[in-house]
């Protein structure tokens, strides 16, 4: 198991290229076994949760390439034949249950394992199963696998999803395109990642109507080609690096491959604190304020403040001067890093979903335990403004949405060392 040394306070200065979205590239990828011929997708990023979702796609015998050094994914369904999801391998990675939806749409029948991911709060699926029960699907509990079965083709319907869901409207849609003669998603979510891959099904030859909306209406095709796919732009790991930048009064930092329009509100928000941000067609530029802002958020579906930013920007704001608060409403229990980042000597106090910070407060380093994927991140940030040694403990969690996260910051002047943690 690795760990991340962070010698710090750092300033960052230069230039960072954003990778392809880990979050975009998953759904596509699911999406690729609907076709009759191979799919291509470009832009892919070397990232362990790409890997896992290669290997629970080849799983059902679809053939899979990756060549890591250009980003290039070919997913080749033609003898696509073992419509099974395992658990040793879903458990990993909790996109894995995209497979639900693929394999339901495309064959009529699936057997997949209830998923994992990271450790923290309960994520039901039940969504996702209600759905698909509306559509006209089967659907049981069977020692911990969901076993779903469906005629050639399902009534449809209509279904509501309270709370609006990424990976439930993922789900649905990835059922109903084959299969479903006529089915609505309502309160649908329409972060980019749901509108490229509706648009790619569009491509494909799918009849999605409402794309970018709300409501979202879907009537059965006969097939769906593969087409080539340029993956989107990750917008996580944008908004990641604009607030490492923000962090040290001394840094300016460009970022390269960026979708500015994918981002939502979070620019506007993020100048509240003070620091300058200048656009180009696919770029951001990113020059910290002398003195940092303190801004209150609240987490909100698309465009709102992405619950998958909350850790980072709570950690910034301990280098804020004044109070300020962060409140998640998209899940409660994503707070796992305040007692760590409060161990390098910050000011943070949670009370249910909110977490309220008072800065300015001094950091200096000591090790500290990830938990989660952007936990973790928010722990290397805290390190890289804190003075001295900081060990970044368990950082498999970065391994899985980060590419070359250490490569990419010490390019632009941060000193993190990759090394062996002791058991």
């Amino acid at each position: 198991m690795d760990k991340f040394i962070i010698e710090g306070p750092t300033p960052l200065n230069g230039t960072i290229p954003i990778s392809g979205s880990k979050n975009a590239a998953l759904p596509l990828m699911a999406a690729a076994i609907l076709g009759d011929s191979p799919t291509t997708i470009t832009n892919v990023p070397k990232l362990r949760d790409i890997y896992t979702f290669n290997n629970v796609i080849r799983v059902t015998g679809t053939h899979v390439t990756f060549d890591e050094d250009e980003g290039v994914l070919t997913i080749d369904p033609a003898n696509l034949a073992h419509l099974e999801a395992p658990y040793e391998l879903v458990r990993k990675m909790r996109a894995s249950f995209y497979m639900l939806g693929a394999l339901l749409g495309r064959f009529g029948k699936a057997k997949v394992s209830l998923p994992g991911g990271c450790a923290w709060g309960p994520r039901p699926v039940d969504l996702h199963l209600n759905g698909m029960r509306e559509m006209g699907a089967n659907i049981r509990l069977e020692e911990g696998y969901v076993i779903a079965d469906a005629p050639k083709k399902m009534e449809g319907g209509t279904f509501a999803l309270e709370p609006s869901s990424v990976g439930a409207t993922i789900n649905l849609v990835l059922a109903s395109v084959l299969r479903a003669r006529e089915f609505t998603i309502e309160n649908a979510a329409k972060e980019p990642d749901v509108v490229l891959l509706c648009k790619k099904l569009v491509e494909m030859g799918a009849d999605i109507e409402g794309v970018g909306t709300r409501t979202l209406t879907i009537r059965a095709v006969d097939r769906l080609e593969g087409i080539q796919i340029r993956n989107a732009a990750d917008r996580i790991e944008t908004g990641t690096f604009m607030i490492a930048a923000a962090m040290h009064p001394e840094s300016d930092v460009t970022l390269e491959g960026v979708n500015v329009k994918d981002l939502g509100q979070f620019p506007a928000t993020f100048e509240k604190t003070g620091a300058e941000l200048i656009t180009g067609d696919n770029t951001i530029q990113v020059i910290a304020p002398e003195t940092l802002r303190p801004t209150d958020v609240t987490t909100e579906t698309y465009p709102g403040f992405p619950t998958d930013l909350q850790a980072q920007w709570s950690t910034m704001m301990t280098q804020a001067e004044g109070t300020s608060t962060v409140t998640d409403t998209i899940y409660y229990d994503r707070f796992s890093y305040v007692p760590e980042v409060t161990r390098l000597g910050a000011d943070m106090d949670v009370t249910e979903n909110r977490v309220a910070i008072e800065g300015k407060t001094p950091l200096k380093g000591a090790s500290v335990m990830s938990t989660d994927l952007r936990a973790s991140v928010s722990l290397v940030l805290a390190g890289m403004i804190a003075r001295g040694r900081t060990d970044v403990l368990r950082i498999y969690h970065l391994d899985r949405g980060y590419e070359d996260l250490e490569h990419k910051l010490n390019a632009v002047g941060a000193r993190i060392e990759r090394t062996k943690q002791e058991e």
